[in-house]
Order: structure tokens, then sequence, then C-alpha cells
């Protein structure tokens, strides 16, 4: 009976030990995974505060090949990670200050290429349009002797309706206004050309008449 209760007493004393034991590596373990995870936060952190602090000084000094839409998307990346880094703030502020210029260049850029291209096109349309004018006029300024010359002006001037009709020269534009030259008529200028044998202006409008004769022929400065 004696060596039975020891046996019991034995066993219980064994089976707390191993409880004990349990509950005691548990925690060890639990605690041992909660270091882990913060010293892998940590780092993780560590290792984004530095990869920010690369790629925000690169795109300040222009290091890198990135676009201007690669740049701003790589902002806002940086910035989904939430850094409270003094540096990397204050980057942040400087890069979108420059990425903010560059985009307002772009943007003038894009609008001053648009507009070329529209005036590129409407000044390819006036010439089209007005071609038999451009071609008549070259054709003076381009003869190779004065009784060519003079042929050519005679043909030029079955254009318009008169020799006297009014020829006006854009010399400049500002503003949607319009400084002219001095004005002169179809027949002085065709002589112009004839002496100068040169010709340095567009059509810029033709006038015509109920016949479809030219009235009134403006000129601009190319």
């Amino acid at each position: 009976m004696k060596n039975t209760n020891q046996f019991r007493l034995a066993s219980r004393f064994l089976l707390l030990m191993l409880m004990t034991a349990i509950v005691i590596g548990g925690t060890t373990g639990c605690k041992s995974k909660k270091k882990i995870a913060r010293e892998k936060a940590a780092a993780e952190y560590a290792s984004r505060v530095e990869q920010a602090k690369k790629d925000l000084t690169a795109i300040l000094n222009d290091a890198t090949d990135w676009s201007l839409a690669e740049k701003e998307a790589r902002v806002k990346t940086i910035k989904s990670w939430n850094l409270q880094d003094e540096e990397v703030l204050k980057l942040i502020d400087q890069v979108e200050d420059k990425l903010a210029r560059e985009r307002a260049d772009a943007l003038r850029k894009a609008e001053e290429e648009r507009l070329k291209k529209a005036e590129e096109e409407r000044n390819k349309a006036k010439a089209t349009k007005y071609s038999d004018v451009e071609t008549a006029l070259l054709s003076v300024a381009a003869a190779p002797d004065l009784a060519t010359a003079n042929a050519k002006i005679n043909q030029a001037l079955q254009l318009f309706a008169t020799p006297d009709a009014p020829v006006l020269i854009i010399i400049s534009q500002d503003g949607g206004f319009n400084d002219y030259d001095r004005p002169t008529t179809i027949r002085h200028y065709l002589e112009y050309l004839k002496d100068q044998k040169v010709y340095r202006n567009v059509v810029e409008q033709v006038k015509y008449d109920a016949n479809g004769k030219i009235i009134e022929l403006e000129l601009i400065k190319k």
C-alpha cells in the first residue's frame, strides 16, 4: 500500500513537471516568435527607408532613366509605405516640387507642339487652297529672263479682277492683331518679284468676287 501511494505521488509529480515544461516551453516559443517578427519588421522598415532615400535622391539628381510617369509612380509607392523618417519626408517634399515643375514643363511643351502642328496644318491647307496663286507668284520670281517674267506676270494677272487689286503684307502678328507693310497693288507686287527674283511670303487670305476673280490678296512674311 505504501509503495502504491509513493508511485502515485511520483506519477503526479512527473505529470506536473511535464505540464510546467510544456507551459514554459510554449511561453518561450511565443516570445521567440514575437521577437523574430519584431526584428523582421524592423529590418524591413530599415530596408524601405534606405531604398526610399536612394530612389528619391536619384530622382532629385536626375540620376535615373525613368520617365516622368515612372518617377511619379515611384514616389506614390514610397509614400504608401508611410515612413516616418525625417530625411525621407524631406526628400519627398523636394522631389514632389521637382516633379510638379517637370509636369508643368511637359504640359507646356505638349501645348506648344500641339499649336505648332495646328499651325503647320493650317499653312498646309492654305498652300493647297491657294496653290494656283502661290504658283503664279513663284513663277514670276523664278523666271529666267525678262521676257519670261513679263509673260508670267500677264498670266498671274488673269487670276485678278483688276491689276489694281490691293495686296496686303503682314509683317508681324501679336495678340490676334496684324501689323502690315505699306499697301501695294498686284501689278506693282508682281513687278517687285520680277526685279527681286525671290518670293519670301506665303498666301494668308484671298478675297474673290462673284466671278471667282481675286479682289484682295493678303500675304504674310515667312
